[in-house]
């Protein structure tokens, strides 16, 4: 589970970086960073290992 969690929050900071440089799209995108930003600081938390 925990590394689902850590490939969804990194798949959300490619989308919301490309969304952000290409579209512009505002708010959406930075839901979506801030999403994944809570993604990735649950999983350091847990202290889980990346392997």
């Amino acid at each position: 589970m925990g590394n689902l969690l850590y490939i969804i929050a990194v798949i959300l900071v490619i989308g919301w970086a490309i969304g952000f440089i290409g579209f512009h799209a505002g708010g959406i995108i930075h839901v979506l960073l801030v999403i994944a930003v809570i993604a990735i600081i649950l999983r350091v938390i847990s202290g889980r290992s990346a392997v």
